[in-house]
């Protein structure tokens, strides 16, 4: 006797949702192909620097005088945890800032305008074998050579993570909007910099400035501070692609959020931060930290002067651009903001 045909769409409905979950599952449970290094970022949903994630960047404990490098430490900690929502995925392309001593054990992440010059000098006496033993006898133009200096994003993948696992992490940080106005000052106002004229300052003129005249557009060398604040602001710039180093944010250029730095110093108490560095390093017997020589410096008293005549509209926005490292490094917003 033949199957009722109610029974027979039944029984097909059955082996059809059988046969569905089955392919589900096979597709949830196969292995994601490994990435391979040097794979073209983008090729894979896995991240090559994964391994960073798990926790196993073991923390230097800090004692006696270093106690307050570890709560600058502990601030960063918590102000990632409270103001970042989504980690992103680092590749080694973001690790060029990280410079890497393998004889001491040293990666630095180095912030223009932060005394990265005379950082990379010290680095360049412990790295060189005896070709140098004084930091200021090292030209500033060829302590930014890039051969002079290996960087994190050179090594494999495998590399990479067993120098952030082991080595000592540190970096140098400054009030945001110090550290700006100074960029500014060197790259804008000194006749010197033709190269930052031309690259940013004729851009910045074109794009912001009434009715220019011709040699600026030309030259790009007289970018008041009020046009360069509104390029930094402007769409058009965040589309471009990262910012210079030199007003790109410290938080872009290290990722204080996905590495975990050992040492937060500042610029703020340089001296005593750099000592403490090499101190834990162990090479304090080996090379000093050069002292500061310049006369004028841009401290909160020379920023003021630089924003009195930024409208409030415009200073709103640019804290908002670098909102995230007034929070990461525990800097108060600035009391000449009308924000």
């Amino acid at each position: 006797m033949g199957m009722p045909r109610g029974g027979r769409l039944f029984l097909a409905t059955c082996l059809c949702s059988f046969f569905v979950l089955v392919l589900y599952f096979q597709s949830v449970t196969k292995p994601e192909p490994a990435l391979k290094t040097g794979s073209t970022p983008g090729k894979s949903r896995r991240s090559p620097l994964q391994t960073i994630y798990k926790g196993d960047q073991k923390p230097l404990e800090l004692t006696g005088a270093q106690k307050p490098l570890q709560g600058r430490r502990e601030v960063l900690e918590q102000a990632c945890l409270s103001n970042t929502k989504k980690r992103r995925v680092l590749s080694p392309e973001d690790l060029k800032h990280l410079i890497v001593d393998d004889k001491h054990g040293l990666i630095y992440c180095y912030v223009p305008k932060v005394a990265c010059t005379n950082w990379k000098r010290v680095l360049m006496v412990l790295t060189s074998n005896g070709r140098y033993t004084d930091p200021l006898a090292i030209p500033a133009n060829e302590a930014h050579v890039p051969s002079n200096l290996r960087t994190l994003s050179e090594f494999s993948v495998t590399e990479i993570n067993q120098r952030l696992r082991s080595y000592l992490k540190f970096v140098f940080v400054r009030e945001p909007f110090e550290r700006l106005v100074s960029a500014y000052r060197n790259k804008f106002t000194r006749s010197y910099n033709t190269a930052f004229h031309k690259r940013y300052g004729t851009k910045i003129i074109r794009r912001h400035r009434q009715n220019p005249k011709a040699e600026a557009l030309e030259k790009g060398n007289d970018v008041s501070f009020r046009e360069f604040v509104q390029y930094l602001v402007d769409p058009r710039t965040q589309r471009e692609g990262p910012l210079n180093e030199h007003w790109e944010r410290v938080h872009s250029l290290c990722h204080p959020c996905l590495i975990h730095y050992d040492v937060v110093g500042k610029y703020e108490t340089l001296e005593p931060d750099a000592h403490a560095v090499l101190k834990l390093a162990g090479v304090e017997g080996k090379v000093q930290f050069p002292t500061s020589g310049k006369t004028t410096t841009t401290d909160s008293n020379m920023a003021a002067r630089f924003f009195k005549y930024i409208s409030p509209f415009y200073q709103k926005k640019l804290f908002n651009l670098y909102r995230m490292d007034f929070l990461l490094f525990n800097y108060s917003t600035p009391e000449y903001l009308r924000t």
